[in-house]
């Protein structure tokens, strides 16, 4: 799976401030003229959902070996103080990620709501027809 599809914590978030669904941001982001707080935004995002899994994973491993029914036999202090050192990067990572992220859309202009073009709701009035078109359209010309 890739991190386009991994969730993240910031997810709603970011759907919230640019306005769509992550699908439709990440196909913005690879068209030309793509807005650089877009592009940027989701790779940080991408980095964040790869953390919080990683945090994620570390934590299932120490629940399962700390279940209460597990084999007392296999509990290992050195493993977990393995699994404690793991914990803290991806928690670091992730604190790091989540901090660069508020950074940038804390620092990004409030969205402008994109003008809507006007429509016209009927057609101009039409210009009275010259007596050379009124003759032609009465043969049905």
């Amino acid at each position: 799976m890739t991190s386009t599809r991994k969730p993240s914590s910031q997810d709603e978030a970011l759907e919230s401030i640019f306005g769509a669904p992550l699908a439709d941001l990440y196909a913005q982001a690879v068209r030309p003229g793509a807005s650089p707080a877009l592009v940027r935004a989701l790779e940080l995002r991408s980095f964040l959902a790869l953390a919080e899994e990683q945090v994620v994973r570390v934590r299932d491993r120490v629940h399962a070996s700390m279940a209460p029914d597990g084999d007392l036999d296999s509990l290992s202090a050195e493993a977990l103080q393995s699994d404690v050192h793991w914990l803290e990067a991806a928690l670091d990572g992730r604190r790091g990620y989540r901090r660069a992220l508020d950074s940038l859309l804390s620092a990004m202009p409030p969205p402008t709501p994109r003008p809507v073009p006007a429509l016209a709701t009927s057609l101009p009035p039409a210009r009275p027809a010259t007596s050379v078109e009124s003759r032609a359209l009465a043969r049905g010309r």
